[in-house]
């Protein structure tokens, strides 16, 4: 492909990925809020974003799959009609009160999600292996915009249909992804060859052996996890400690931002100083979160700590894919995408449910406590995979 249709293609995902995490960010807003407001036991408050995150686990291997047969266009746009379908169901579960129904309609908001997290793949895809890391950094760079949009949306929406608290929000969400939907339209990506389709290339079994995909892996559902664990408590625990819903908000925005602004860096760094030294730098960040959201309950602090959080968590995504793509050929794409973002979001979903039960039954200390343990794993990866390679170059 050549390289024009390459930045151009890179540009229109960019802007599908503003607008879908926009939609993410408004969700992590407000989810656990009016989870709280319909739930009759409050420790369920972030169930909803736990069905979401299951429901992207579920969907991310038939989602591949699928656009391995009818290309990454048609299959981005199911994926967005999800999403606005979900956003409905969620409007008409909050004029009604049902808890279950906002449920349901978070698993179909996650199944969009699931298509939409392959936009980074599909610029790795079509880029040669030099631009590769920039092209995924580049597309993450449409979080920035969600950083200061969702948030906003969040402000301006929550009351556009009293007294149905939040129902303008998932309107605007709904609004979010059928503007994708037209977006996708101008990608262009050629369809996989007969062969791509056809060809198997080597087992799954082969592929997860190698030590580049152990750390790749890792690295994405550590630093998705912890960040997933800690993020949708943070609504609950700033309330709790007697803050406003606006500086949740504020503290969401800088979160969101510090999760994408260093997108424009990112792949520039990687090329760089290496994919192995900028994972350990996400580990660094994630744990400098931990120490400040540990010092105290201030706004500053819950600032701070998220917006170190987010920085961690661009590192080590970024990183991990750009990693992934060194691991598979191009018959073997689609599968191990696949299976590298089903172990991703099956985390990402755990670690969500966990979180309203930790920080319910526990406390905030211990939500973050828990993220010492794996942030530390992935770091011994790291050494261990740079240690490897040092002695296979001797």
């Amino acid at each position: 492909m050549d390289r024009h249709r390459t930045r151009r293609n890179v540009l229109i995902l960019a802007l599908c990925q503003a607008l879908a995490m926009t939609s993410t960010s408004l969700m992590v807003t407000v989810a656990a809020l009016v989870g709280q407001m319909l739930a009759a036991d409050k420790t369920l408050a972030t169930l909803p974003i736990g069905v979401q995150f299951t429901a992207t686990m579920a969907t991310v291997i038939p989602a591949s799959l699928l656009m391995k047969r009818i290309g990454r266009r048609a299959g981005f746009s199911v994926g967005a009609l999800l999403g606005a379908a979900g956003a409905g169901l969620a409007v008409a579960a909050i004029f009604a009160g049902s808890f279950v129904v906002f449920c349901l309609a978070g698993a179909a908001v996650g199944a969009a999600l699931g298509f939409a997290m392959f936009y980074r793949f599909a610029a790795a895809d079509a880029a040669d292996p030099t631009f590769r890391g920039k092209a995924i950094s580049l597309v993450l760079t449409g979080g920035v915009v969600a950083a200061v949009a969702g948030p906003q949306l969040a402000r301006w929406s929550r009351d556009l249909f009293q007294p149905a608290l939040f129902a303008g929000c998932f309107v605007a969400i709904a609004g979010l992804w059928l503007a994708a939907l037209l977006l996708l339209q101008l990608v262009d990506i050629p369809r996989p060859s007969e062969l791509e389709r056809r060809a198997g290339g080597r087992p799954l079994a082969a592929i997860v052996r190698q030590p580049a995909f152990v750390v790749a892996a890792l690295g994405a559902m550590i630093g998705y996890g912890v960040m997933s664990l800690v993020m949708t408590v943070t609504p609950l625990a700033m309330i709790g400690h007697a803050h406003e819903f606006d500086d949740a908000a504020f503290v969401i925005q800088w979160h969101v931002l510090g999760m994408y602004a260093p997108s424009f860096v990112t792949g520039h760094l990687i090329a760089r100083v290496g994919v192995l030294n900028v994972l350990a730098a996400g580990v660094a960040l994630i744990g400098a979160c931990v120490a400040v959201n540990l010092s105290g309950t201030g706004v500053m602090q819950f600032w701070a700590a998220l917006t170190l959080l987010g920085l961690g968590w661009n590192f080590l995504f970024i990183g991990s894919t750009t990693l992934l793509t060194e691991t598979y050929r191009p018959e073997e794409r689609a599968k191990t995408q696949a299976l590298n973002d089903f172990l991703v979001f099956g985390t990402v979903a755990m670690s969500s449910f966990a979180s309203g039960a930790v920080h319910n039954h526990f406390g905030w200390s211990a939500v973050n406590l828990a993220v010492i343990a794996p942030i530390s794993a992935v770091l011994i990866a790291v050494l261990w995979l740079r240690r490897r390679r040092a002695a296979l170059a001797a």
